[in-house]
């Protein structure tokens, strides 16, 4: 309607300006007058100029417009000029309206930021973003608690606090997690992100401090560890204290003082060798888990170097080769992508998947049909994975956990450690070992590489 509105004005000032023209011309070449032409073309002036006027009067107000949007600057207001007449009413009502909605818009926008800003200064997480020049973009109030760096303007300041955690901070790729020990209290968990806003590129840090949920942790673990400790123990000293007192009592009632010396009865003499042969085993069986105690504790620091998934899981099925073929075992192996890459300690990861296969093995027993899979998986930025299958009976659920907690077996023999520490050589190497099992169907154990 505003558009037919503006073409009838516009052809009706064309149109009197024309009549002007061809009146003032027919005026003077038929009456002669002089006057009329210059009269005329007075009008004519006239009437363009108002045209002009009435043209550029929608194209002022369409660029104060734009340039309201441009600029934010929605306290703009269109008025209709009495001069225009009513023409450009619906204009001036159609931009007021795109104004109010461009305001309540941005005022539901800054609320949101308000609120967002709000989480962000009172979550107990760190957060800290920086661009790709390092500039510090936001950081709350729990990430200046717990880095505690003065001026923190600059991604770079974090080596006030630590240079090796700097150079961590800078080689994370996006989605990864990192662990770092700053000093006894401050143990981070750190999360990276990567985002695009106005035109840069930005990096999202998440900060976290495990130190106190490790020493709740750790002592929960020192007080499982010393009822299991006590328990072994208690197994082992109570039947030795026993068979000592029994010992006593046969020497007491057995045995004779002779000139020549003591004479035992052959009967009380069988029964202290016995009693003395199992005080030997049962000390020698403590003697073994103080042993895989301590080869749980003393696991060194992994040796990293880049290997290529299909030599390290070859080499481990070559050493089971002969264990696969006398039990009827059938082996499958996937490596995807063929040329896939870990950077691992080859010695200590070989050891872990041999654990895993030769479980893999016994549970297979008295199954008819015998698999194990074995696959190899990269996962781009969240790492590598390697996957020990087979589908024997299963982990029952209240055990699928406490496998991995040390000295607890499902097995009728075994010390319960190789899983125990096949899980801390993998949180040495900053990755998990995980398990996934259904009854019956199959159980997965995963090696995750990050």
């Amino acid at each position: 309607m505003v558009y037919r509105r503006f073409s009838v004005g516009i052809t009706l000032r064309i149109v009197g300006i024309i009549s002007c023209i061809f009146a003032g011309i027919w005026l003077y070449l038929t009456e002669g007058m002089l006057l009329a032409p210059v009269i005329l073309g007075l009008g004519v002036v006239a009437l363009a100029g108002e045209m002009i006027f009435y043209v550029n009067s929608i194209n002022h107000k369409l660029a104060r417009f734009l340039d309201s949007i441009r600029y934010t600057d929605f306290s703009s207001s269109f008025t209709s000029d009495s001069k225009m007449g009513g023409s450009f009413r619906e204009v001036n009502q159609a931009f007021n309206e795109v104004m109010e909605v461009f305001k309540k818009t941005r005022a539901e926008k800054e609320e949101q930021m308000l609120f967002l800003q709000v989480i962000i200064q009172h979550i107990n997480t760190g957060i800290v973003s920086f661009d790709t020049d390092g500039k510090i973009g936001v950081i709350n109030n729990a990430a200046k608690h717990l880095l505690q760096i003065p001026q923190f303007r600059s991604i770079h300041d974090l080596a006030k606090l630590s240079e090796k955690l700097l150079a961590e901070i800078l080689d994370i790729k996006p989605g990864q997690r990192i662990s770092f020990k700053v000093n006894p209290t401050l143990h981070l968990i750190i999360q990276s992100t990567s985002l695009k806003m106005g035109g840069k590129s930005w990096t999202l840090l998440s900060f976290q401090n495990i130190n106190p949920e490790l020493q709740s942790n750790e002592l929960e673990a020192w007080q499982n560890l010393t009822k299991v400790l006590r328990h072994e123990i208690m197994n082992s000293i109570t039947p030795i204290s026993s068979l000592v007192e029994s010992l006593r009592t046969i020497l007491d009632e057995d045995s004779y003082v002779q000139q020549e010396g003591i004479l035992i009865k052959k009967e009380g003499f069988l029964d202290m060798q016995e009693g003395l042969d199992t005080i030997a085993n049962r000390s020698k069986g403590l003697v073994n888990f103080v042993n895989a105690y301590r080869d749980y504790t003393n696991i060194p620091a992994p040796s990293k170097e880049l290997i290529t998934a299909e030599s390290l899981i070859e080499n481990v099925c070559q050493l089971m080769k002969e264990e696969f073929k006398s039990k009827n075992i059938s082996l499958q192996k996937t490596i995807h992508p063929p040329q896939l890459e870990i950077g691992c300690d080859p010695d200590q990861i070989t050891m872990i998947l041999i654990n895993l296969i030769k479980n893999a093995i016994e549970s297979l027993q008295n199954q008819a049909d015998r698999q194990i899979h074995i696959r190899a998986i990269g996962q781009g930025d969240l790492g590598s994975l390697i996957q020990i299958e087979d589908n024997g009976p299963g982990i029952v659920p209240e055990a699928l956990e406490r496998i991995f907690v040390p000295f607890y077996t499902t097995k009728k023999t075994g010390s319960g450690i190789g899983l125990a520490i096949s899980r801390q050589i993998m949180n040495l190497h900053r990755g998990s070992l995980t398990v996934d099992s259904e009854p019956d169907k199959r159980t997965v154990f995963s090696l995750n590489f990050r």
